[in-house]
């Protein structure tokens, strides 16, 4: 009879609100604080991933991050290791980040506003496309398999908008349509079984 395959687990969730999301602001790399909401949404999502395991933890450079990544682990005594990986990195609005939507539209209008924020392939002055982060996310979600398949864990990842969106397209063989218009929750996580 065939062994049945062991099932493991990635749990991905956005970091809470910053001060930035709160404002309609470009983000992006700019290290950007939670806001109390944000810390209470870190906490909510801490909380509906308490009864699950998790073994192992990604973030990135980031605080808001590294500050939504705890409020999980606060549950986890089990995760023994946190990876630090830029590949889940928000993506960078280059000469954007920083600047407020509302002045954007102001200078550029509603139309650009709406091509650099939700076209695939458009990219601020030296900043990254969707396309872009998808470039970096695709390897991180080779290697990541390859580990839990090794390892044999249970993976938590605090990670940001748009890397999210690009790891969902990617897991869950979206459209480019479909990718654009996905909405990334502050408070709650998505799940996705990898066979062992």
């Amino acid at each position: 009879m065939k062994k049945a395959k062991e099932v493991h687990y990635i749990y991905i969730f956005r970091h809470g609100q910053t001060y930035y999301n709160r404002d309609g602001i470009f983000t992006g790399w700019k290290d950007i604080k939670l806001t109390p909401l944000g810390i209470k949404q870190a906490r909510k999502i801490g909380k509906k991933l308490k009864n699950k395991q998790i073994n192992l933890a990604f973030q990135t450079k980031l605080s808001r991050s590294k500050d939504t990544l705890k409020k999980v682990l606060k549950y986890h005594l089990e995760c023994k290791k946190i990876i630090t990986d830029n590949r889940v990195i928000e993506r960078n609005y280059g000469k954007l980040n920083g600047l407020s939507h509302e002045t954007f539209i102001k200078t550029n209008g509603k139309e650009e506003y709406n091509k650099i924020h939700r076209n695939f392939y458009a990219k601020p002055l030296q900043g990254e496309s969707f396309s872009d982060v998808e470039k970096r996310v695709k390897p991180f979600i080779k290697d990541l398999i390859k580990m839990i398949k090794k390892q044999k864990v249970n993976v938590a990842i605090s990670a940001h908008g748009n890397s999210i969106r690009l790891f969902r397209k990617i897991m869950e063989n979206l459209s480019i349509e479909k990718t654009k218009k996905l909405i990334i929750p502050y408070d709650d996580y998505y799940v996705y079984k990898i066979k062992v």
